[in-house]
């Protein structure tokens, strides 16, 4: 299995929107696609027609000592979902307390599904330093940094990069990290300016093209489904497609790994 780890250092730049779409464009291309939320929020799975009542998830799997298997949904556009879940707070502490003792759990976890080579597991998780983020790096094969063509994103890209120096980039199973600037409004000037400033930072680290900013995003959310699914034409979709290939090339270029401990 390939890992691909999405963050971001700080909320508000469409992480969860970016992953979720990124999984069903994965899945499109007939690749097995996990969408895993390390996100309290579970917010995940709303982009994957899961009903809203649902409660199970890996948190509540994991304090009950239950397979990850008996919280797999399958989502629109054959991606299969292991959502965070739904848990009341005292059981969400004992969650992250149980993650921070261990940071390998997410990867030994992952093993206990018996993915094969070429699955791909896509993991949300919340914005800024957490437990979570930590693990999932742990976990990665490849970190997906989600970011604005905004000055608050530039300057918060050394934090984000910080933790994967520490976390993900000292594992020869790593391949590296890569950049998406969303929601892009090319009419600003600004916009312009720092995406000049990021392209030239990051280099090819960079998703050559962006993701333009779109109403059908919320409209898709608000209809429990991807904008892939949502809305196939629009110029967003165009660019999560885009994106997607290059992810997946990204993705099939790293060795194999069935085992993502150091």
């Amino acid at each position: 299995m390939k890992v691909v780890t999405v963050v971001s250092a700080k909320g508000g730049v469409g992480k969860t929107t970016i992953a979720a779409n990124l999984a069903s464009v994965l899945a499109t291309r007939g690749r097995r696609v996990i969408a895993l939320d390390l996100d309290p929020q579970n917010a995940l799975r709303l982009h994957f027609g899961i009903p809203l009542d649902t409660i199970d998830g890996i948190s509540r799997a994991t304090l009950g000592g239950d397979p990850w298997q008996s919280v797999m949904f399958d989502g629109v556009d054959g991606v299969t979902v292991l959502p965070y879940g739904a848990v009341v707070e005292d059981d969400r502490r004992r969650f992250e307390a149980h993650v921070d003792r261990d940071p390998q759990w997410l990867a030994q976890s992952l093993e206990g599904l018996a993915l094969s080579a070429s699955d791909i597991v896509i993991v949300d998780t919340p914005p800024g330093s957490s437990v979570y983020t930590r693990t999932a790096l742990c976990a990665a094969n490849f970190a997906l940094n989600v970011v604005l063509a905004d000055a608050a994103s530039y300057a918060a890209i050394p934090q984000m990069e910080r933790m994967i120096e520490a976390y993900a980039a000292p594992r020869a199973n790593f391949a590296g990290v890569g950049y998406v600037v969303n929601q892009v409004d090319q009419s600003r000037q600004l916009t312009k300016d720092v995406l000049k400033v990021l392209r030239n930072m990051l280099g090819n680290k960079m998703f050559s093209g962006v993701i333009h900013a779109d109403e059908g995003v919320s409209e898709a959310l608000a209809c429990d489904t991807t904008l892939i699914h949502y809305d196939s034409l629009s110029q967003a979709a165009a660019d999560l497609r885009a994106c997607g290939d290059w992810l997946m090339s990204a993705v099939d270029a790293m060795p194999a790994s069935s085992r993502n401990v150091a």
